[in-house]
């Protein structure tokens, strides 16, 4: 098949959108792993502190920061997948439109696949976000109680 230069324009044109989706996925990864590295790093802390002395304070700070880190891990992975299905879509509109093969429903199936992943995404970045933000509420407030005992 001899696809025409018009062709090729209406099938970048089609292309925009996923390829800006996928602009801003990559940079929702980069602050998921930006938020798993400074989780990593506390945790190393901690451990490196508790091989001196133990301290329960430590463990259940550490136990937050395995759990934070989980949630984050699985973040990644939606948003890696949401990637992965974004870059498909885009193959399959050159593909489909090359080949005279109709697509279409392979294309809106990845198509949803990756926004349900990007809101699963989403859903579990939030949750880590609400615990580290419960934690370092908690956190202030004992401290706030033990320099103020009255």
């Amino acid at each position: 098949m001899n696809l025409q230069l018009g062709d090729i324009a209406h099938i970048i044109q089609l292309a925009i959108a996923p390829v800006f989706m996928l602009s801003t996925v990559c940079t929702n990864l980069l602050v998921l792993l930006n938020r798993l590295a400074r989780i990593i790093d506390r945790s190393r802390v901690l451990e490196e502190r508790l091989d001196v002395a133990y301290n329960d304070t430590y463990i259940n700070e550490l136990d937050i920061l395995y759990r934070r880190s989980h949630l984050i891990n699985v973040a990644i992975a939606l948003c890696t997948a949401c990637g992965l299905f974004v870059c498909l879509v885009v193959a399959l509109l050159f593909v489909g439109d090359a080949t005279n093969v109709a697509l279409d429903k392979y294309i809106a199936g990845l198509f949803i696949a990756a926004m349900i992943c990007l809101i699963g995404n989403f859903g579990y970045l939030l949750r880590e976000i609400f615990i580290a933000s419960t934690f370092m509420r908690a956190h202030r407030h004992v401290r706030h109680i033990e320099r103020n005992p009255n």
